[in-house]
């Protein structure tokens, strides 16, 4: 099967940011890809660029193989359920990139034996640089090495169980804020101590990106890459117990545990 044409149902942040990532990395002529929204003069951006921009969900589907629902949540039952019909087992990949919709539900939403993937991306998408998980429902092997090959134009890509979607929102997707929110911090602790905001942010951005890297690309933990700069009676180590004695791991744990929760319990 040949999935070469691809509909972002959704033309929001998301459907946007990855139409342009698709674009950007080569994966995909500007021609394969379509995008629907209510209210296209904001993806005139995309249309200059030669993808195909209008609202005609129906058309969409048809004339492609690949369907990407990146609509709102609230949105997804009412839209999918009009749609049902112009889905095709034999021709479509459906994959939601829609946060709380479970496979079973977009199961009972549109027509039976539908290969169908759930993938949650953040907002990195933007730069190709998301970390995005996946899982699936009657997707082929062949239909589940795409669908990772897609996303993997757009960042990283990780098969999961459905079970650990929430805590895959949570750690990859809420986790880009408590991400930031450090670096904000960090820049906040180095304007106290002598640099301007513009230099203290890029010192801040950059040695979180080395300190992420030193992970990735060496498949190292943590501890590995901290022992290395904690010297005896240094001020690395006593900047660490510090924060420390102050709840700085206990806190951000705290932290991802109250998001999860209140995607699990409302």
């Amino acid at each position: 099967m040949d999935y070469q044409k691809i509909a972002i149902i959704g033309g929001g942040n998301l459907g946007s940011a990855i139409a342009q990532g698709l674009l950007k990395s080569g994966f995909s002529k500007p021609g394969d890809i379509t995008i629907t929204k209510r209210n296209t003069s904001t993806l005139a951006h995309l249309a200059a660029q030669g993808v195909q921009v209008h609202s005609d969900n129906q058309k969409a589907i048809a004339e492609s193989e690949v369907i990407v629902v990146a609509l709102k949540p609230y949105n997804v039952k009412e839209i999918l359920s009009e749609l049902k019909d112009a889905f095709n087992p034999q021709k479509h990949i459906l994959i939601s990139v829609v946060t709380g919709v479970l496979l079973h539900e977009l199961d009972n939403i549109t027509v039976a034996n539908l290969p169908l993937f759930r993938a949650m991306p953040n907002t990195a998408i933007a730069i190709q640089e998301s970390m995005t998980c996946i899982c699936h429902q009657y997707g082929t092997q062949e239909q589940v090495a795409f669908v990772e090959k897609m996303f993997n134009q757009l960042g990283v890509t990780v098969s999961i169980d459905e079970k650990l979607m929430d805590a895959a929102t949570v750690l990859g997707a809420c986790g880009i804020a408590y991400a930031l929110r450090f670096i904000r911090a960090n820049i906040q602790g180095g304007i106290e101590i002598g640099f301007d905001a513009r230099t203290a942010n890029l010192i801040a951005a950059q040695t979180v990106k080395g300190a992420a890297e030193l992970l990735i690309r060496e498949n190292r933990h943590p501890e590995e890459e901290i022992d290395k700069v904690t010297t005896p009676k240094g001020c690395t180590i006593a900047g660490l117990n510090e924060m420390e004695h102050q709840g700085f791991s206990s806190s951000l744990i705290k932290g991802i545990t109250a998001s999860y929760n209140k995607i699990v319990k409302g």
